[in-house]
């Protein structure tokens, strides 16, 4: 597994929030795993992301299992090879090999439930296009919204290999790697334990969520990812608002091309910043090693580049929860 534009600090390094996030990692999920290292150089936006997969994905009463295929169909929407491999394998972890072969080949199960919810969280990409809401409770709805979130930024800072050649792409590793990490995935875990590592300060929950932590933990990360904006003027912010709308979750056919037009008109100086928030929302993946070294020019420090994916990331997931807030006035 290797990093696209930067290497991490080691986990055993951290200090402060961090560690706390990762010490809660260890004892609650994988440990400190890429997906999440590669958020460290903001530990605000770490500690929020942290709380919404915990709460939404591993805590409570729902069902793992329809969790774990939220979070793969959503994986598989956007286009994330590495999160589609990881909760393959989670949910051979839970005993379902025949789903988790099924979504690894991109098939519909064969369940009517398991379909139901495949199909669902796959049409979320397209909000607007789909008519799409949610029928379901603030665990499997704010599962579905992390994972919008977290592909992005997956698919914009890591390779899309777990294992060297992508060996985690055979079914027999996949099948093993389940067992091995079977104990914990099946262990229930109590809600709202990760809110404290969250910032002070006022966060509104979303009516989709109730009074579940869940909600509290969104708002969180919605807080926390909206700064990166800061690092744009007010003309580059709203085009990647206005684009994110309007385009309702399109894969662009050519992303850079996509992109280049789209920032035409953008004041010069943010116009590479522009792009990348714009290729983080729609098509994080096509984000290049020429685009991160023109925006370290000005911005050089890794934390900044991990606001502006993040920023990408949460516009997108957020039109996604614009949907929901309809849904629920």
């Amino acid at each position: 597994m290797t990093y696209r534009f930067f290497t991490p600090a080691p986990a055993k390094s951290a200090t402060g929030l961090t560690a706390a996030v990762y010490r809660q990692l260890r004892d609650e999920f994988l440990g400190p795993v890429p997906t999440f290292q590669a958020l460290s150089a903001v530990p605000e936006l770490l500690a929020a992301t942290w709380a919404l997969i915990r709460e939404a994905l591993l805590a409570g009463d729902a069902s793992r299992v329809d969790r774990e295929l939220v979070a793969s169909a959503v994986s598989r929407a956007n286009r994330c090879r590495f999160c589609v491999d990881a909760h393959v394998m989670l949910l051979h972890a839970l005993s379902e090999h025949e789903l988790a072969e099924v979504i690894a080949r991109g098939g519909t199960p064969a369940k009517p439930r398991h379909a139901e919810l495949a199909a669902w969280a796959e049409a979320s990409r397209s909000p607007r296009a789909a008519a799409w809401t949610s029928p379901y409770g603030p665990e499997l709805t704010g599962t579905l919204l992390a994972f919008h979130f977290i592909t992005r930024g997956v698919s914009a800072l890591l390779d899309p290999d777990l294992l060297p050649g992508g060996l985690q792409r055979s079914p027999v590793v996949r099948s093993v790697g389940g067992r091995l990490y079977a104990r914990t995935a099946r262990e229930r875990k109590e809600p709202g334990l990760s809110l404290p590592l969250l910032e002070a300060g006022t966060t509104v929950p979303p009516a989709w969520a109730g009074d579940s932590p869940v909600g509290t933990a969104y708002a969180a990360l919605r807080n926390a990812a909206l700064r990166g904006g800061d690092l744009l003027g007010d003309v580059a912010r709203q085009t990647v608002s206005a684009t994110v709308r309007w385009e309702d979750g399109r894969h662009p056919a050519r992303p850079s091309d996509w992109a280049v037009d789209l920032v035409r008109d953008v004041p010069g100086a943010d116009r590479v910043g522009t792009r990348i928030a714009l290729l983080a929302a729609f098509a994080p993946s096509a984000v290049t090693v020429g685009d991160v070294a023109l925006w370290r020019l000005s911005h050089p420090d890794d934390a900044d580049l991990v606001r502006l994916v993040a920023y990408g990331a949460i516009t997108a997931t957020d039109h996604v929860a614009q949907a929901l807030a309809s849904a629920h006035l």
